[in-house]
């Protein structure tokens, strides 16, 4: 090695040192790619912005290494989902545009999703409170029905007080009498999105995404209590650890720093 180094140093006429010497930077962005690749251990859906905030580093940085060696977070992709045909009552605006979001427990949205799971589907609805985007109710069954959503706002209810607004969209599970009634009995307005609009329920459909990364293959559990316990640890690591983009903490720190200040 010692005599081709010195063959290169005579025929390019370049100093000797330089061919033993490795680029400084490029150990230091090695290095840094460790550490995104340690991070995504955890969270494999942080992009650049989470992934600047957990290790205190400009997100320029942190695009240029991702880009340099050519990695990036887990990415999902979609598949359509049908929902059942529960019989449909009243449709409801949208109160979200038009309402000023100024408190905790203001306005929930809600929603659910499926996961494939040993041959059939495990179906998990969740509440969130769009202030500090924490998942406040969650509800895991085997079938998707009323019962499902509504277990899930019970849930958030005997924890939190009530909401002034609950917001989904038009599915029949919250169409349906029993989640209409039960809202207006417990004194909570109803909004719902326009059909065929998503996007009007954006905070459910951008955590599922995350969600799912998180959560991982389904069916590395042996059983459906293991699989169960997975979803409610992820959703807890997401309520008190994670970083959420808009918050540059966790929902919890969030409301803890808001509700001192």
């Amino acid at each position: 090695m010692a005599i081709e180094h010195k063959k290169l140093h005579e025929i390019f006429e370049v100093s000797r040192s330089s061919l033993y010497y490795k680029s400084k930077k490029y150990i230091e962005d090695w290095k840094v790619k460790e550490d995104i690749e340690k991070v995504w251990s955890y969270f494999p859906s942080y992009g650049h912005k989470r992934l600047s905030t957990a290790l205190k580093l400009n997100k320029k940085r942190i695009l240029r290494v991702m880009k340099k060696f050519s990695i990036k977070p887990y990415r999902r992709h979609r598949k359509p989902f049908k929902r059942s045909g529960t019989k449909e009552l009243s449709v409801y605006l949208n109160l979200l545009p038009i309402t000023l979001l100024v408190k905790i427990n203001q306005i929930w949205v809600t929603d659910f999703t499926y996961l494939w799971y040993k041959n059939r589907f495990i179906y998990v609805a969740t509440v969130i409170d769009i202030w500090n985007r924490e998942v406040v109710g969650v509800c895991v069954l085997t079938n998707h029905s009323s019962a499902l959503v509504v277990q899930a706002l019970v849930s958030a209810l005997m924890d939190h007080p009530k909401p002034d607004i609950v917001h989904s969209d038009q599915g029949g599970e919250y169409t349906a009498k029993i989640f209409q009634d039960f809202c207006v009995s417990s004194g909570i307005q109803i909004s719902m999105s326009e059909k065929g609009s998503p996007w009007q329920n954006g905070y459910q459909e951008s955590f599922y995404d995350k969600f799912k990364i998180d959560l991982g293959d389904p069916n590395r559990f042996e059983t459906l209590g293991e699989l169960v316990y997975e979803i409610y640890r992820t959703i807890y690591i997401y309520n008190t650890t994670r970083i959420h983009t808009a918050l540059k903490m966790s929902p919890r720190q969030f409301a803890l720093k808001n509700q001192l200040s």
